[in-house]
């Protein structure tokens, strides 16, 4: 099972299985991210041996996508030998519908330097096994595992793995694999009853400064809405190790 399968060199199908939270007839934007991540890193692989890190992803979501065909373009804006900017955009027929925008950068030994503050969240067998799609509708949303430690409506810690390939026969990075769920962050812990408000984001934004895991992806977020239809979702992202990044996506709130 995958939740895309490629056609050619930049075109891939999207399997039912991407269909969203918000309408099934339109694919949840996660699984998006994870390929625009792919690809990047494809990209990278075909012109340099270097392996250069995918420290930031940042993406932009311009309008909805159908369960459909997808077209991807990478492009080169800012060439270097240790660091690059690279974008990634998806389109479904001609029509830009995400990007990523990613730094790539050197590889260094900073082991004997590594540690952070940020406090880490209970591993995945000491949280209940929650069902998204108790919330949600959406074949994305049922593809997926999560275990959950809910504090209070919008503020929660979890884990999500899925057993779903990104892309049918390929082998997708931990990267890219952790690249294709981080939009759910948004969807586990809502402050609100999604069937009476919407509060889709139109972007997020990671930064990493480790390596996730090939299978968990742990989140600690805290979910604001404002008094003028904005609100903000912000995580530290995790691995078996403890905190690995950080992740914020832009909200637009409303009624239904």
């Amino acid at each position: 099972m995958s939740y895309f399968e490629r056609i050619d060199g930049s075109a891939f199908q999207a399997t039912h299985h991407v269909s969203g939270g918000w309408n099934t007839s339109e694919q949840h934007i996660a699984p998006a991210m994870g390929l625009l991540a792919h690809v990047v890193e494809l990209d990278r692989d075909a012109r340099r041996s270097d392996n250069l890190v995918l420290g930031r992803l940042s993406f932009d979501i311009y309008g909805t996508i159908p369960v459909d065909v997808v077209e991807t373009e990478v492009r080169v804006l800012r060439a270097g030998r240790s660091i690059e900017l690279v974008e990634a955009v998806l389109s479904h027929r001609g029509r830009a519908a995400a990007s990523l925008r990613a730094w790539l950068m050197q590889r260094y030994e900073s082991a004997p330097y590594a540690g952070t503050p940020l406090p880490r969240i209970p591993p995945p067998d000491e949280m209940r096994r929650w069902d998204p799609s108790s919330a949600w509708p959406g074949d994305f949303l049922s593809s997926v595992e999560v275990r959950r430690a809910q504090a209070q409506p919008g503020r929660a810690g979890f884990w999500i793995r899925t057993g779903h390939a990104l892309v049918g026969g390929e082998q997708a990075s931990p990267l890219a694999r952790a690249a294709g769920l981080l939009d759910l962050a948004n969807g586990m812990t809502v402050r609100a009853d999604p069937r009476s408000v919407m509060f889709p984001n139109l972007d997020l934004t990671a930064h990493f400064f480790d390596n996730p895991d090939e299978e968990w992806i742990g989140f600690d977020t805290s979910v604001s809405f404002g008094s003028n239809g904005t609100g903000v979702t912000s995580s530290v992202v995790h691995a078996a190790s403890g905190p690995i990044g950080t992740v914020a996506q832009m909200l637009t709130v409303r009624p239904r």
